[in-house]
């Protein structure tokens, strides 16, 4: 686990490369070495007695700390501006070994309906069968969701923007809400990532990551991610160190390798998200666009107060003529993955009956908001204008004669 260290005031492109990587590392390598070793040995038996009741830095053993981990969790720590960092092998590892370790029998959780659908399932599912409830209260509804935490909560969980409708929550009234009625708000940030959003500074206790999607960037790796509040984050530690849903120095690598580039990723995926919701905005194939960064969007000012520099590279759209016009559509898509990932170099798109909610029935999906004919496209760092002609050429095919 990383704890809080002293650093100077870079900005986030520069910390997404550098921080974490000071070393010294064997033989004066300039990058993180993979370290696969289960155990870590000493001579010194009371040195080793000291690392391991967390009085002298060291590690272990790898299920509860390792080198290269380490190193992943400090650039995360930093860029998020936490006191402390965990990692774990998946975003839903990370999302439920916190909900495990903060909850007990009897808490009362609330959060909003457009959750990611696994997020959804741990509430409504698998809690109440612990003794834990939860409440979903509509995401757009502000006035319900401070009347929701004001009836008296444990846990505040939020995701903004949200998976797949792009829905916003105004972060500094969560907060507000959360701390009066003693609750701890903890915020998904995986759509935004901290190159855009920091929810901390906004008020959060915690944030989470999927590092699946924006943070490792190449779909290529699994990891999750719990930063915040050191006590918490201490709390979700201890219990992940006997959980064991520890993340690997192979995944650390990658994702570290990854986060290199994260702020170059961002900010374009942003600037062609804007320019694609733009231009399904017009056009007659589409009957709605889901995007932030429109001012047509009912959550862009509040965006555009806790977003710094784009709005993410996530946008939604429905088309006209119901899943029927999905089907047809997407296959035609040449510059776009077909699949149920996001945050990737390369575009990936759609629909949420496949990917996000595919857990939910149809008129599960519909009771939150989710038409069928939704389409979640996920905007790559292919050029922009290739990505809207791709779109263009793709809606006309199955246009209506």
């Amino acid at each position: 686990m990383s704890t809080a260290a002293k650093h100077p005031a870079w900005g986030p492109g520069t910390i997404s490369v550098r921080a974490g990587e000071e070393g010294p590392w064997p033989g004066g390598a300039t990058q993180v070495p993979i370290v696969n070793s289960v155990a870590f040995g000493y001579d010194d038996i009371d040195r080793w007695h000291e690392v391991a009741l967390g009085k002298r830095t060291g590690h272990i053993y790898s299920r509860n700390t390792n080198p290269t981990v380490a190193a992943f969790e400090e650039k995360l720590r930093q860029l998020e501006g936490a006191e402390a960092a965990a990692s774990f092998a998946s975003g839903m590892a990370a999302i439920s070994n916190m909900l495990w370790a903060l909850l007990r029998p009897g808490d009362r959780v609330v959060s909003i309906t457009d959750s990611y659908g696994g997020t959804s399932r741990l509430f409504l599912e698998f809690l109440p069968r612990y003794g834990i409830t939860a409440e979903l209260v509509p995401t757009g509804d502000r006035d319900a969701l401070d009347r929701a935490v004001a009836q008296g909560c444990r846990l505040l969980y939020v995701e903004t923007p949200t998976n797949p409708t792009l829905k916003v929550v105004d972060l500094p009234r969560a907060a507000r809400a959360a701390h009066a009625a003693g609750a701890i708000l903890v915020v998904d940030n995986t759509f935004a990532t901290p190159i855009l959003q920091r929810p901390l500074p906004l008020g959060a206790d915690l944030v989470v990551h999927s590092a699946s999607k924006f943070l490792g960037g190449h779909a290529d790796v699994l990891g999750g991610v719990v930063a915040g509040r050191r006590d918490l984050v201490e709390a979700v530690f201890q219990f992940r160190e006997i959980n064991g849903a520890v993340l690997s120095a192979d995944a650390a690598y990658l994702l570290i390798r990854g986060m290199k580039t994260l702020a170059l990723r961002v900010r374009q995926q942003s600037q062609s998200a804007l320019a694609v919701a733009r231009f399904l905005q017009g056009h007659e194939a589409v009957s709605r666009v889901f995007y932030p960064g429109l001012k047509s969007h009912p959550g862009h000012d509040a965006a555009a107060a806790q977003m710094n520099g784009g709005f993410g590279g996530v946008l939604a759209f429905s088309l006209h003529g119901g899943f029927d016009a999905v089907r047809k559509f997407l296959p035609r898509l040449q510059l776009a993955h077909l699949a149920a990932n996001l945050g990737s170099v390369e575009t990936v798109a759609g629909p949420p009956r496949t990917t996000s909610h595919v857990e939910l029935r149809a008129e599960e999906r519909e009771a939150l908001g989710i038409p069928e004919a939704l389409i979640r496209y996920s905007v790559g760092i292919e050029e922009t204008e290739d990505l809207v002609l791709d779109l263009g050429r793709a809606l006309a095919e199955v246009m209506p004669d």
